[in-house]
């Protein structure tokens, strides 16, 4: 994945396209270079800077070990959200964010401990084996309703370390909890945004799938070269602990 990216592929991407002049917030006004027939531009030196500062804040976080969810909940986002966080196997939420995903987490821990139990039953010889058929159909509904609200959370065991969120205006509510709980947040931040609300704000066009995977594209490249930073850390730490012992039974 590229860790680098130029002005020209972002034009390419279109990256450049904000909302309507009339939809807009003034606050994402450093952002933006101009208008073109009714329609803001951004300012795509400043895009780039902000994705490069966006790339070392989630590479160091995952260098560290950290969780990053992905959270895209719009149409166009949906399947490259989803893509996207299972090829660096991070946690990942598509449908709708649900009040309380954050705040409420040890709920959201027992449902995904429900669906767990629900389809480690429905295995053959699993504590469902014996149902009615009629039961198990009830069982394969409750599954379908939970993967559909918590299937991309399964692999959240604790709080994340930080959001990837795919517009931040559309997903406030998620926005929201994670300001409460101290939790940073990278974002695209189309010209209707707060990006006071976000600790990385990337402006950005956040309704065309192209500058959606492009931008994307780069945030997955930070977070496989912060897996790698992990990985070599802790051969690291697992060499200098055979040393150590080592040395005392010398």
């Amino acid at each position: 994945m590229a860790i680098d990216i130029s002005l020209e592929q972002l034009l390419e991407a279109g990256c450049h396209f904000g909302h309507q002049t009339r939809r807009w917030n003034p606050r994402m006004a450093p952002y933006i270079y101009g208008a073109r027939e009714g329609v803001h531009i951004f300012d795509l030196a400043k895009t780039r800077d902000a994705m490069v500062e966006a790339r070392n804040a989630v590479e160091e976080t995952v260098s560290k070990g950290g969780t990053i969810v992905f959270v895209g909940t719009k149409r166009q986002a949906r399947d490259l959200i989803q893509d996207a966080a299972v090829k660096v196997n991070m946690p990942y939420v598509t449908t709708r964010w649900l009040g309380g995903t954050l705040t409420n987490f040890e709920q959201v821990k027992r449902s995904v401990r429900k669906l767990g139990d629900f389809r480690e039953g429905l295995k053959p010889g699993g504590k469902f084996a014996d149902y009615t058929k009629k039961e198990r159909l009830l069982i394969d509904r409750e599954i379908l309703r939970l993967e559909h609200l918590f299937g991309g959370l399964v692999t959240l065991t604790k709080l994340p370390d930080m959001l990837f969120i795919v517009d931040t205006h559309k997903e406030v509510s998620a926005v929201l909890e994670t300001n409460r709980l101290g939790i940073p947040v990278v974002g695209i931040t189309d010209t209707n945004a707060d990006p006071t609300l976000i600790d990385y704000p990337i402006p950005a066009n956040d309704d065309a799938v192209k500058s959606i995977s492009t931008i994307l594209d780069f945030i997955v490249g930070a977070v496989e070269a912060g897996k790698t930073k992990n990985e070599k850390r802790k051969m690291k730490e697992e060499s200098d602990i055979k040393k150590s012992v080592t040395s005392v039974n010398q």
